[in-house]
C-alpha cells in the first residue's frame, strides 16, 4: 500500500523527523487561503501515488497567495502518469543549500534491511545508481539491534560532509529506520533531505510504502488507503480475496497459486506473448471467485484472449469448471477462453466444460499458452 506525501509527512512528524508544515487542499480557493496563513512563498505540490511530479509540472512555487491559487488551479485535475490530481499540498518554500537522498528498504538478497544514502539527492536514485554507483552509501541493519548510533553518524558524515550537520542527520536516519520497522513499511524514503541556507535539516519530501500483509496490525494505516487512486480492478480483487496486478499485455491470465502464476506469465513471454495481468484465485476455487476473476479481466479492453491454467491441489478443478459455466451463462463473453485443468477432480471438470463449446481446451501448459497467444493475435 502507498500513501500520499502529506500522509507520509504526518507519520514522519509523529516520529520526530522534521518536516515543513503544510496544508492539504482540494480547491484553488483553499490553496490561496492556506498560502495566506504561511505568509511566505509556498510550494504547491500535486498529491498522487506516482513519481515524476516535478517533471510533469505538478510541483510549482508561488510567491503570493494569489499566485498559489493560480498554480493550484493549473495542477488540480492534471493527469500525471494516468492519475488525476485531486489534492495539492501547500507547504512553505525553503532556501536549499544541499539535497541528499536517504531511504530504508529490504535487501532481499542479504535478508536484512538496508539504509541507503547519497549526497546527490533530488534526482531519481535509479539514475545515480546507474551512472555513479559509488555515490550511494549503504548500511545493512541487524533487525535485532536496529541502526547503531555510530553507523548512523558515519553515514550522516559521508552525506553531510559537515560534523555539525551530521548530528541532526544521524538522528533523522535512526528515526527513519524506527518508523520503517514499527509500521511494517517496505520503503521509507526522503528525497530530498535538505540542508537549508540557515543550516536546518528537513525532510522536504516523504515516501512510504507498506507491506499489505501486515496492515491488519495497523488499522490506522489501513484507514489512509486512497481507494480512488488505486487500480479499480486491484481494489475489487482484494475485496474478492483475489491477488491481482494489472500489466500491459493482451493475454489475460487466471491461475491458482503465485508460483504457477509467475511461471505462466514467464511462459507467455517465452513464446512471444504479453501477459495482461497477474491473477491468482488462491487455494479456494469457489465458482463465484472464477466469475469475479473474469469480470475483473474483462474490464481491460486490451485483453484479447483469456488463459486459465489450473493445477488442482487444494483447488478443485470441478469448482473452477463450474465457475466458468456460470460465467458464460451470466456474461456476454466474446473473447476466446483457453482452459488447462489438471489435478484434483480433473475428469469431472472436463465433463462439466463440455457444456461450454466456446472454451478452447488444452492438455498441457505449453499447449494452453501457445493457443492463448495465437488467439490474442
Amino acid at each position: 500500500m502507498k500513501v500520499h506525501e502529506y500522509q507520509a509527512k504526518e507519520l514522519f512528524a509523529r516520529y520526530g523527523i522534521p518536516v515543513p508544515p503544510g496544508t492539504v487542499v482540494t480547491s484553488a480557493s483553499d490553496a490561496e487561503a492556506a498560502a495566506a496563513t504561511v505568509g511566505k512563498p509556498v510550494v504547491v505540490k500535486a498529491q498522487v501515488l506516482v513519481g515524476g511530479r516535478g517533471k510533469a509540472g505538478g510541483v510549482k512555487i508561488a510567491k503570493t497567495p494569489a499566485e498559489a491559487r493560480e498554480k493550484a488551479s493549473q495542477i488540480l485535475g492534471m493527469d500525471i502518469k494516468g492519475e488525476t490530481v485531486k489534492k495539492v499540498l501547500i507547504t512553505e518554500a525553503v532556501d536549499i543549500a544541499h539535497e541528499i537522498y536517504v531511504a530504508v528498504i529490504m535487501d532481499r538478497r542479504a535478508q536484512k534491511p538496508l539504509v541507503m544514502g547519497s549526497a546527490d539527492g533530488g534526482v531519481e536514485i535509479e539514475v545515480t545508481a546507474k551512472e555513479n554507483p559509488s555515490a550511494i552509501q549503504r548500511v545493512w541493519v541487524d533487525p535485532l539491534y536496529g541502526v547503531h548510533p555510530f553507523a548512523a553518524r558515519r553515514l550522516a558524515m559521508a552525506l553531510a560532509r559537515d560534523a555539525e550537520l551530521a548530528k541532526p542527520m544521524a538522528d533523522i536516519i535512526q528515526k527513519l529506520y524506527t518508523l520503517y520497522d514499527e509500521v511494517d513499511a517496505s520503503l521509507a524514503e526522503i528525497n530530498p533531505l535538505v540542508v537549508t541556507t540557515d543550516r536546518r535539516v528537513l525532510a522536504l519530501d516523504a515516501k512510504l510504502n507498506f507491506d499489505d500483509n501486515a496492515l491488519e496490525r495497523h488499522p490506522d494505516l489501513e484507514a489512509m488507503r486512497d481507494l480512488d487512486a488505486e487500480d479499480e480492478g486491484e481494489v475489487r480483487a482484494r475485496n474478492e480475496g483475489l491477488s491481482f496486478v494489472r500489466l500491459s499485455g493482451n493475454v489475460g491470465c487466471v491461475v491458482n497459486g503465485a508460483g504457477l502464476a509467475m511461471a505462466t506469465m514467464d511462459l507467455v513471454k517465452h513464446y512471444g506473448g504479453q501477459p495482461a495481468n497477474f491473477l491468482d484465485i488462491g487455494g479456494s476455487s469457489r465458482p463465484e471467485k472464477v466469475v469475479a476473476a473474469l469480470s475483473i479481466i474483462l474490464q481491460d479492453t486490451s485483453v484479447k484472449s483469456i488463459l486459465f491454467n489450473i493445477f488442482g491441489g487444494i483447488t478443485r478443478c470441478d469448482d473452477v469448471a463450474r465457475g466458468l459455466v456460470t460465467a458464460f451463462a451470466q456474461m456476454n463473453l466474446k473473447l476466446p477462453v483457453v482452459v488447462r485443468l489438471t489435478g484434483t477432480n480433473e475428469k469431472e471438470a472436463r465433463e462439466i466444460l463440455r457444456q461450454v463449446p466456446a472454451i478452447h481446451p488444452a492438455e498441457t501448459m505449453d499447449e494452453a499458452v501457445k493457443k492463448a497467444i495465437a488467439l490474442a493475435a
